[in-house]
């Protein structure tokens, strides 16, 4: 009987596969690729110095890249060429995408086969799907494989030639790359808005109304215009604090107290009332960017776990392939969702021509489809859900919700302004205030009846599409006054990204492929660019500093035009229109021309010729530490030093910055620094928080005052594990000069007293605590007392004392320790209540505690979500999912949706488990062996270069 290999990536479609394909077929994985450029150093001693030396890619010969098979690969490509001898067909069915389609072609170029190979590709796993795919077989798409080859080409010479400029001059360990750097210059730009943020503060009056005699229908309504003139708001204010125009009027809190008081004696006009029909139209289906954004809105879930949950979902047969820049759906998903709409909300609800979407993507090329249920016909949420739990039903509802309301008709309905005229003679700001109110009745709800998108945190809740009703009113109707207030505002910076919207700035700009964007958002994070707190990404120092040597001498590489170039390029080679060596030979060599800039230096601009070669030649000598320094204002910078960022005072308080002239009585001594901690983002840095940091910092600390006691100096400090008090001590007597003549004796070192320090308990504030407490801080272990254990002739008196540890505070006596529930019971608890808790029977582990904090039922698992305090430290939980809280995150303010965000990207990652090292076998004698010779082989005339033999 005829036997048939089909070769998938993930191990996870093997089972589903192989049952829809029956028995005339093998199913196996090549579990992701199997081969790829090694490390330079990795080449075989004959090739280090020859043309591929550098960078495993012949440059001068076509940009031929020299791929070996990983070392973790070996034992896969042996069975796989195993599986083929005993087979009469090959089907290569990796995803359809470019990095399926090279995975294909890496499979080929080891593997060999003398059989006939056939590419098969599907975007659903379906009986009917697989069954369609290995009867509709096509050839390998060389176009693909050719971009794809170009990406791996370019990333590897983006690295390679940039990564070593940062190691230079930064810190060793960094790394640049096409996409991640200008992903991290994203967050950057976003940091600076927000530094160099000024708030501004306006009032307006907010009003409450009602026709006369119909106090039952009042609404609101908020101060519009002053005698004809626009009430300022918060978009009429630029980033500096300042009115973009002079037009505008800005109340302060006098006006508009004086106003809303005069406003609340009088009674209003209705001078306008205007409406208009309102219809709202569905979203198209998902897209992978689409779906990153949408799930981290609704679901909290982070990129990287949307992506591992739909990845699940896919390789089950639940879903479409889950990586497409296309909101297309096939004619048989739009027939399955209209059909399903019409059936769970009725006829009206679906439209009478289908809905078509058009994607904004010049060449969609993951995949042709969006992201949908799988099959021809869909499942409910209800019937998946015996089958799917947590994050994967989640998901998949979201999906099929989306996909469904793609398809339903419009919602429909009305949208009212009304204004209202007041005078406002006695307030003596203005003669007339006109308020203004609008409202939106829904009275078809369409779509909405399935499914509504999300917003992201910047977009105005209480927008057009928030549905408010207004009582019906007509021109010249007088409206009772029930209540005016002045309200004050003030301008907030914009919002730093989430990954949500920071996957929807890069898809906006054009910056990278959907297919990685999770990838990149984790990449910039694993990377130490980026921190998050709650959902907010927050970019580190040493992203600063990166940043700006990339801006500054090497401005295309991190130029977004220029970046969403590079991705149309690889479009026009898989589209066949652009050759690979030529687009490469572009990117680094230039086109042959010098264009000069003002200066005379080569011009690396978007707009340049220059190639990436001649911009790492061509490099100034840049000035390490102007690069890492990012100046706060008033003598004070931060600089990312080799073991971490700190605050510098580098003109001291006294002296003037722009003359360097010192004031009278002013002291020059050596910069203060001080340590930045990882908890303060870099637009909290100001110099008012430097100059906290400096007066108590490791170096000089804050002296609190003198211990009565001894005399001592006793300091405040902040150090690299947190603040903490501590003694200054007296420092020890000079050695005596030796006598005329006399040699000198090597002093011998003599350990002195240690200070005593002690670090302040987790509810104190280093600006503001005193000495009092700093003493007593220093007096722990308090002895609480005394007690007798043992009877006559055994009985010893046996001390008892509060203790601080490594896991939290404790009682201790004798070898018996047992935990105490707050630190301040240090100082407070007497000997008769710890004589009660040793009563107690000792419990194994840490007594159980009240919860910190409840945050109310999970989205996924719909349990009750509460903050507790572990041994470990703080940590959320839901019963069965436990999440440690980040350093960030406080017990006491965290949020609901911050606490169901944990435990999603813990679900996300699957239970820890640890492997037990296995037991080394006894030592054998190795057998001695003939080396063979290894061979470059032979390049083929018409395609790449040589891969290392596994034969």
């Amino acid at each position: 009987m005829a036997r048939k290999l089909v070769i998938v990536e993930s191990p996870n479609k093997v089972k589903n596969i192989a049952g829809y394909l029956g028995d005339d077929f093998v199913v196996d994985a090549s579990v992701g690729h199997i081969r790829d450029l090694p490390n330079p150093s990795e080449l075989p001693p004959e090739m280090k110095k020859g043309p591929y030396g550098k960078f495993a890619i012949d440059i001068e010969g076509g940009f031929d890249p020299y791929y070996v098979v990983d070392t973790g690969k070996r034992k896969k490509v042996a069975e796989l060429k195993r599986l083929l001898k005993d087979s009469d067909e090959l089907y290569l069915a990796t995803d359809e995408d470019r990095e399926g389609e090279a995975i294909a072609w890496h499979l080929l170029e080891v593997l060999k086969p003398k059989v006939p190979v056939k590419r098969m590709v599907f975007h659903e796993i379906t009986k009917e799907a697989i069954q369609r795919a290995v009867n509709n077989t096509r050839d390998l798409d060389e176009r693909m494989v050719d971009a794809q080859e170009t990406r791996r080409v370019l990333d590897r010479l983006y690295g390679y030639e940039v990564s070593p400029v940062l190691w230079r001059k930064i810190r060793r360990g960094l790394s640049a790359g096409r996409v991640q750097s200008v992903t991290t210059r994203i967050v950057v730009e976003r940091e600076r808005e927000r530094m160099a943020f000024r708030a501004a503060s306006y009032w307006d009056v907010e009003g409450e109304f009602a026709p006369q005699g119909s106090a039952g229908q009042a609404f609101t309504a908020r101060l519009s215009q002053l005698d004809g003139r626009r009430v300022a708001t918060g978009r009429d204010f630029d980033d500096r604090g300042n009115l973009k125009s002079d037009s505008v009027f800005h109340l302060d809190q006098a006006q508009a107290t004086s106003v809303a008081t005069t406003v609340a004696a009088a009674t209003a006009t209705v001078s306008s009332v205007q409406e208009k029909p309102y219809t709202r139209r569905p979203s198209a289906p998902f897209t992978t960017s689409t779906l990153q954004q949408e799930a981290g809105r609704k679901l909290r879930m982070s990129s990287k776990a949307a992506m591992g949950v739909a990845q699940r979902l896919y390789e089950n047969g639940y879903i479409t392939y889950m990586r497409t820049d296309s909101i297309t759906l096939s004619e048989s998903a739009i027939t399955a969702a209209r059909s399903q709409a019409r059936d769970l909300y009725g006829a009206e609800y679906v439209p009478d021509a289908p809905r078509r979407y058009q994607g904004k993507v010049k060449n969609a090329q993951e995949a042709h489809e969006a992201i949908r249920p799988a099959g021809d016909s869909f499942r409910t949420p209800a019937q998946v859900a015996g089958q799917l739990r947590g994050d994967e039903f989640a998901l998949y509802e979201l999906i099929w919700k989306r996909t469904v309301a793609s398809q339903m008709a419009d919602a429909r309905g009305s949208t009212a302004t009304v204004k209202l005229t007041v005078p406002v003679v006695d307030s003596g700001v203005a003669s007339s205030a006109e308020f203004s109110a609008s409202g939106t009745v829904i009275t078809f709800r369409g779509f909405l009846a399935a499914y509504e998108e999300g917003r992201d945190a910047e977009r105005n809740a209480s927008g057009d599409d928030a549905e408010r009703r207004l009582p019906k009113l007509s021109e010249g109707v007088l409206a009772d006054v029930l209540r005016a207030e002045a309200d004050g505002h003030e301008t907030t910076p914009p919002p730093r990204y989430t990954e949500a919207t920071l996957v929807k700035a890069m898809e906006e700009m054009g910056i990278g492929r959907p297919s990685t964007y999770a990838q990149m958002v984790g990449t910039i994070q694993d990377r130490g660019y980026v921190n998050k707190r709650g959902t907010a990404l927050i970019p580190t120092w040493t992203a600063f500093a990166v940043t700006r040597l990339l801006e500054e001498h090497f401005p295309s590489l991190v130029d977004y035009d220029f970046t969403a170039s590079m991705e149309e390029g690889l479009d026009r080679i898989a589209r066949g229109d652009e050759g690979r060596v030529q687009w490469l030979s572009s990117f680094y060599f230039g086109d042959g021309t010098k264009v000069l800039d003002d200066d005379g230096l080569p011009d690396n601009g978007p707009s340049g010729t220059e190639g990436l070669q001649q911009m790492v030649e061509h490099l100034p000598d840049i000035d390490a530490r102007a690069i890492s320094t990012i100046e706060l204002g008033d003598g004070v910078v931060v600089r990312v030093g080799r073991y971490g960022p700190y605050v510098e005072e580098v003109t001291p308080s006294g002296v003037d910055p722009s003359t360097g002239e010192v004031a009278e009585g002013v002291e020059i001594k050596d910069p203060r620094r001080a340590s930045i901690t990882d908890d303060i983002a870099p637009d909290e840095m100001t110099v008012a928080k430097a100059r906290e940091l400096l007066e108590t910092s490791e170096d000089d600390g804050k002296v609190l005052g003198q211990d009565p006691a001894t005399g001592h100096d006793i300091v405040a400090k902040a150090g690299r594990y947190g603040p903490y008090v501590t003694e200054v001590l007296p420092a020890p007597p000079e050695p005596a000069p030796p006598a005329d003549g006399a040699k000198p004796k090597r002093a011998k070192k003599v350990a002195g007293p240690k200070p005593r320090t002690a670090s302040l308990f987790k509810d104190m504030d280093l600006a503001s605590i005193d000495l009092d407490t700093a003493l007593k801080l220093l007096s722990l272990p308090r002895v609480v007392g005394t007690v007798t254990e043992g009877e006559g002739e055994d009985a010893k008196t046996v001390e008892i004392t509060a203790q601080n540890g490594r896991y939290g505070p404790y009682l201790k006596k004798g070898t018996d320790s047992r935990s105490l529930a707050t630190e301040q019971q240090l100082f407070d608890i007497t000997l008769e209540e710890a004589e009660a808790i040793y009563a107690q029977p000792k419990q194994r582990g840490r007594a159980a505690q009240p919860p910190l904090k409840e945050l109310g039922a999970d989205p996924v698992s719909g349990k009750p979500v509460v903050v507790k305090d572990g041994r470990f430290g703080a940590y959320v939980t839901d019963g069965e999912t436990n999440a440690t809280l980040r350093r960030d995150d406080d017990p006491a303010t965290i949020t609901p949706e911050r606490g169901f965000e944990l435990l999603a990207d813990k679900r996300a990652k699957g239970p820890t488990t640890r492997k037990r090292a296995a037991k080394k076998a006894p030592a054998k004698k190795a057998a001695t062996k003939k080396t063979a010779s290894k061979k470059t082989a032979k390049k083929a005339p018409s395609k790449k270069a040589a891969a290392v033999s596994e034969d």
